[in-house]
């Protein structure tokens, strides 16, 4: 077999195809994930929404709505119903004050406010310190408050949160998500 002449112009059409060869192979991998992919996060999503508030006869996922926080975006809401009567509504949340970035939790309001439970979705805190947020030792402390009369701060600003040790940038996070969660439900009333 005889050698091909290596100039610029073989170059370019070997590393087209080499390119072609990839991003079709790419594209197929894609093809072929994608519908589990999204499965996987709508069974996260329906998860979450579980643990945070009471047995519901609905798919809240197919009622979600919007509701604006005054910060420039909006948050997802999802209403959990016992027939037509609204048990509970799950709110998708974030912040970006934690010590590592972004904080998202799942957090669940009784109609009249009080919180029902918090989950964590995804936190980027350090291990060990930060993490800790997930835990029912901290987590626990929001169960059965209503942020109208529980001024959700720790104690370090006031407020009757106990934060996790060596993580009060990571407690005011994720006081601050629960915070807009509950502002943004109040102020776009529940539906």
């Amino acid at each position: 077999m005889a050698k091909t002449e290596s100039t610029f112009k073989n170059m370019v059409i070997s590393l087209t195809l080499i390119s072609l060869v990839a991003s079709a192979c790419l594209g197929f991998v894609y093809e072929m994930t994608r519908e589990p992919i999204e499965l996987a996060n709508l069974n996260k999503k329906l998860s979450a929404i579980r643990q945070v508030v009471p047995e519901f006869t609905n798919n809240p996922n197919d009622e979600m709505y919007m509701l604006p926080t005054g910060d420039g975006d909006s948050l997802e809401i999802y209403p959990a119903k016992s027939g037509n009567e609204i048990v509970g509504y799950a709110v998708n949340t974030n912040t970006s004050t934690g010590f590592s970035g972004n904080i998202s939790l799942m957090a669940g309001f009784k109609p009249d406010g009080t919180i029902i439970n918090i989950t964590v979705l995804e936190q980027k805190e350090t291990p060990g310190l930060g993490t800790k947020m997930a835990e029912p030792a901290f987590k626990d402390q929001f169960k059965d408050k209503n942020p109208g009369n529980f001024i959700l701060k720790v104690k370090n600003d006031g407020g009757p949160v106990d934060a996790i040790t060596a993580a009060t940038i990571s407690s005011r996070a994720f006081c601050h998500a629960v915070q807009r969660a509950y502002n943004a439900l109040q102020k776009g009333g529940e539906k």
